[in-house]
């Protein structure tokens, strides 16, 4: 959000992909968003430079399908198995992991012995950009771990902000992405802002993408390319990019480069490398804005997730709706949900709503 805001490098408005939440996430040394990716820090004292103001739109609001809820029961080395009592209970490749999750109001549906035999567990600071440690009932585990998903190599990572380096919800969307650049017939150009780990680029580029990946944290973009490398990916066509997200993208509108996709993940509050400040509700307006004017003529979509913020997707439905004014399409707005799957990975439970999303496509 959901970022979570998530993710321990501080996502800042470079900046959301690749694992809710860099802006401001907590660094994944990853989501590094200068601590890791998703982690999201207070304002900074260096303002936003803002350098122009939004445009007006003109011409009938695009279509709308409301509400959408995409739903993930998993896929690759992950599922949900529980969730409860403030608590979601994950499996991760090799390794059963607890982790903090405010939105599991009611009880667990295994037993307490389920929950006890795990190989890494949360403790500390419950709120998303809060800090802990990470608890090892059975052995010590390594910093990072082999994963895959959406048949991408990358690597897990226990993070001091209890993200894992990947926002697995976030797999819906990569999903879709991925048959759009292989049904495309020609490549496209896909810009993935606030890009923590990587994931969503790696996807992107092994469909046959040419990818720009763009977050303001040296750590998350050093996970990136370490996940680049386990893959054997180093020849794939990625760009990555250390930077405020609204200073290159406003850059990229002064040059007229244009994507044919666009996902954008950005935290609640981030920091740039050089004290830039990221406030979601104050620059969104305006990223969404550059968005359109870099969007191709041929756009296949832009993507926006909000995670862990006090409002309604309705509000970033409105919102992307008046961006896209006369631009024809549809936008189709919700929630991404998560669906337990139990031990066995294909026992479907209960939906855990983990962040908000709007979209746009051409039709």
């Amino acid at each position: 959000m959901k970022q979570r805001e998530r993710r321990p490098g501080a996502r800042v408005a470079t900046g959301p992909s690749g694992g809710r939440r860099s802006d401001a996430r907590p660094a994944k040394p990853e989501k590094t968003k200068a601590a890791p990716a998703r982690e999201q820090r207070p304002p900074a004292a260096v303002p936003a430079v803002i350098e122009r103001p939004l445009t007006a739109r003109h011409g009938e609001l695009p279509a709308e399908r409301v509400p959408v809820i995409l739903e993930s029961t998993g896929a690759g080395d992950f599922h949900l198995i529980d969730s409860g009592s403030g608590q979601k209970l994950e499996q991760y490749g090799p390794y059963r992991v607890v982790r903090p999750e405010g939105q599991a109001l009611w009880q667990p549906s295994l037993p307490a012995h389920v929950w006890e035999k795990v190989d890494a567990a949360f403790t500390g600071d419950t709120d998303e950009e809060g800090t802990g440690r990470w608890r090892f009932p059975k052995e010590a585990l390594g910093e990072t771990w082999p994963l895959n998903l959406l048949g991408v190599d990358f690597f897990g990572r226990f993070t001091s902000f209890r993200h894992v380096g990947v926002f697995p919800e976030q797999i819906v969307h990569w999903s879709w992405m991925k048959q759009q650049v292989e049904s495309a017939g020609r490549p496209l150009k896909v810009l993935n802002l606030f890009g923590y780990t990587g994931v969503a680029s790696l996807v992107a580029a092994a469909a046959g993408a040419e990818v720009t990946h763009v977050d303001a944290s040296k750590k998350a973009i050093g996970w990136a390319r370490e996940n680049q490398a386990l893959g054997r990916m180093e020849k794939l066509p990625i760009r990555w990019i250390c930077e405020d997200a609204m200073k290159f993208i406003l850059r990229e509108e002064r040059r007229g480069s244009q994507y044919d996709i666009i996902l954008t993940d950005p935290p609640k509050f981030g920091r740039g490398p050089n004290g830039e400040v990221w406030h979601l509700f104050e620059h969104l307006p305006l990223m969404l804005d550059i968005c359109r004017e870099i969007l191709s003529p041929k756009a296949v979509g832009l993507v926006l997730t909000a995670y862990s913020i006090r409002a309604s997707f309705y509000s970033i439905h409105e919102l992307m709706r008046e961006t896209m004014r006369g631009a024809g399409g549809v936008v189709e707005s919700g929630e991404l949900v998560i669906r337990e799957a139990g031990l066995d990975g294909k026992t479907p439970g209960r939906a855990l709503s983990t962040s908000l999303f709007s979209r746009w496509v051409p039709k």
